[in-house]
């Protein structure tokens, strides 16, 4: 299942009148907003991938809607999966990007290839 468009403009129309430098990469089955190199959110199928850090991630932990993205059987500390219906109104969706633009002040780049 191919991702979620009307997620990706919202999220693309988020980030622009936020930030300058992104870009966009398919990545895990999906898209994925990089800000400033650096892997910000991304959206896969319904669900938005968001890179918040691992504080933010065990701050979430049990909150509804709400899962630590895992590779296989390994936690990824820095991401959560934000389903669908925790994003619906603009509001939501503001907030789950505001964070990941929040720590991707701090996070590091990865190394390029």
């Amino acid at each position: 299942m191919p991702y979620n468009e009307q997620l990706a403009a919202r999220v693309r129309e988020g980030l622009a009148s936020r930030v300058e430098d992104v870009t966009e990469k398919n990545m895990f089955g999906g898209i994925c907003f990089m800000v400033n190199d650096k892997m910000c959110v991304c959206i896969s199928r319904d669900d938005l991938l968001c890179r918040i850090g691992a504080k933010r991630v065990a701050e979430m932990a049990g909150r509804m809607g709400v899962k630590q993205m895992t590779m296989g059987e390994r936690p990824m500390k820095d991401f959560v999966y934000v389903e669908k219906e925790q994003i619906q109104s603009a509001k939501e969706l503001d907030y789950w990007v505001g964070l990941a633009l929040e720590f991707n002040l701090i996070a590091k780049a990865s190394k390029k290839r």
